[in-house]
């Protein structure tokens, strides 16, 4: 399944300045596949060495930190030459050994040519007990899959050639056949294994299995966060953050029974484990935009809409099959969506903003910037919805050229209010065309 991060890997190797290279992301998001598949393609060789598989080799790390030992000795484990010119070097799984995240800087600096990159799925927990190499270093964060990237997956490259097109450029026959495809997405999400479970079989009791499945090595996890939290907080808190999207979070509403510390704790574990996203309140007067952020003022957002689904138990009940998918819980499930496309189109922070008002309840779904333009996005069931929020922003903010309403209508403009209306599934080309 080709993936969006093939192309930035493509441009990290071609760059003459590259710098050993870290993957992050979740478990079960793709990353050490689409690495591999990377170097099959764009290397003579590429050469995995697995600290999970193999967590003897972070001995290796731990003598010293001279590269060109450390390479000779991996060479010997396997039983290949490892050329700085023409091989990729993958080290996968790199949480299991510090030692080897720590001398990274010393790569960049001893043998600059080499290709270097590391993946992992904790690599947050690390960072805290090491000195991070800043500046030696570059980072991709990977997601679940897209809904660009799902349509490839499904066989429907036509339709994702046309979701890049321009907003007015959309064959007529276009707008009710992607919204079909979308409701599938809905269900589906973008775990690598749910999609192609699905892409297999066409079976969504087959991808729910996969989901319950994936949910529960999530929770399986949590034994590696062992004293850093009270397990019994971080299921509850897990549990809860999905059922609360689209809602500003409070500590208090996450677990019962447990300290708001407690809780916090749990929280920032999670964040950490990349498997929830923090969405915090801002003030969009300037960017950069998280200058402004309100650390007590937020939203959350989970991992995978998919996941969501099974986490909320949406799958047992009706709502999964409402006529519009922007009212499915309550509109969560479609502002989940959002979220997820515009994390998936490299925006390294999203947010949203709501009046500084006692009585006021204003607010616009996400903010985010790109290129130093500042980008208010709604999220509403129609387009004939009240714009209430998104029209108060734009009156006190002059700084914001243009507002961006998405929903399941056709894409228009009122150019004399400042706001462009475009189907929800065009929240990902959004981004990558501002």
């Amino acid at each position: 399944m080709k993936r969006i991060i093939e192309e930035k890997l493509i441009e990290w190797k071609n760059n003459p300045l590259r710098k050993p290279l870290i993957v992050r992301g979740a478990r079960q998001v793709g990353k050490t596949y689409s690495i591999i598949e990377f170097g099959k393609k764009n290397y003579k060789n590429f050469h995995l060495i697995d600290f999970e598989r193999n967590p003897e080799l972070g001995n290796i790390f731990k003598k010293d930190k001279n590269p060109k030992r450390i390479v000779a000795e991996l060479e010997l484990f396997l039983k290949k030459k490892i050329s700085a010119e023409t091989d990729l070097l993958i080290l996968d799984e790199i949480q299991n050994s510090p030692e080897a995240l720590a001398t990274l800087r010393y790569f960049f600096e001893e043998i600059p040519k080499l290709n270097l990159i590391v993946a992992g799925s904790l690599i947050e927990f690390v960072l805290k007990d090491i000195s991070f190499p800043v500046g030696r270093v570059e980072t991709l964060t990977m997601h679940p899959m897209n809904f660009y990237e799902f349509l490839n997956a499904t066989e429907n490259s036509f339709l994702s050639e046309n979701l890049l097109k321009p907003f007015d450029e959309i064959p007529n026959n276009f707008h009710s056949i992607i919204l079909e495809e979308l409701r599938k997405y809905f269900i589906v999400g973008g775990m690598p294994e749910a999609v192609k479970t699905f892409a297999k079989t066409n079976s969504f009791v087959n991808v729910i299995r996969v989901q319950k499945n994936l949910l529960d090595t999530y929770v399986q996890d949590f034994s590696k966060y062992a004293g850093k939290s009270d397990n019994n907080c971080l299921l509850e808190v897990f549990y809860s953050i999905p059922k609360n999207v689209g809602n500003q979070t409070q500590y208090s509403k996450l677990a019962e029974g447990f300290s708001n510390q407690t809780i916090k704790n749990s929280y920032n574990l999670l964040l950490s484990a990349k498997v929830i996203n923090k969405v915090p309140s801002i003030d969009p007067s300037g960017t950069p935009l998280g200058a402004s952020a309100k650390n007590k003022k937020f939203k959350t957002n989970f991992i995978d809409i998919g996941l969501m689904n099974i986490a909320c138990e949406l799958n047992e009940s009706n709502e999964l099959l409402n006529n519009n998918i922007m009212n499915i819980y309550k509109g969560a499930l479609a502002e989940q969506f959002v979220g997820q496309e515009l994390l998936s189109a490299n925006v390294t922070s999203i947010y949203y903003w709501a009046r500084e008002s006692k009585s006021s309840t204003a607010e616009v779904d996400y903010v985010v910037s790109k290129k130093g333009q500042i980008i208010p996005i709604e999220v509403k069931s129609s387009v004939s919805g009240r714009l209430k929020s998104m029209h108060l922003l734009l009156n006190k903010y002059k700084n914001i050229k243009q507002g961006y309403v998405l929903s399941t209508g056709e894409y228009s403009k009122l150019q004399e209010q400042k706001l462009v209306f475009l189907p929800i599934y065009f929240a990902y080309r959004l981004m990558m065309n501002t």
